[in-house]
Formats: C-alpha cells, structure tokens, sequence
C-alpha cells in the first residue's frame, strides 16, 4: 500500500527574503515551511490557493486591491 505525499508548494528555490519574510520559490512564511508536515491537508491547499496572489503582492507590487480580482472597495 502506497501513502499518498503531502501538497506542497515547493520548487526547491529555499531563500527567504529578509524584508518579506517570504520564500521566493514558494511564498510560504518561515513558520508555514517550519509547521508544513503536520498541518492538515486542507489547511496546507488553503494556504497554496493564496501563495500566487501573496507572492504577485510581495515581490511585484502589486497592491492588494488589483491583486484581488474583482472585489472592489477597501477597508475602512
């Protein structure tokens, strides 16, 4: 019996940038890559749904508004 590997969002580029916080290759925070093993699946595809979106508004900046496609509005 085969167990299936845990998603993951890795590319094998490990560098964290020191004014992010974020991995380059994966967008992940130092604590997601530290805690990734034993978050539940669910959480850990949570998570990768927002890495491209997190990684558009870190390292291109981009602002949130334009990075959330279709919502408009802010906080307040």
């Amino acid at each position: 019996m085969t167990t299936a590997a845990a998603s993951t969002p890795c590319i094998k580029v490990c560098l964290i940038d020191e004014e992010t916080g974020l991995c380059e290759g994966c967008g992940r925070t130092r604590a997601e890559i530290a805690t990734w093993g034993r978050k539940p699946e669910e959480e850990r595809l949570a998570i990768m749904a927002g890495l491209e979106r997190r990684m558009r508004i870190a390292f291109l900046g981009e602002d949130a508004d334009s990075a959330a496609s279709g919502r408009s509005g802010g906080a307040g």
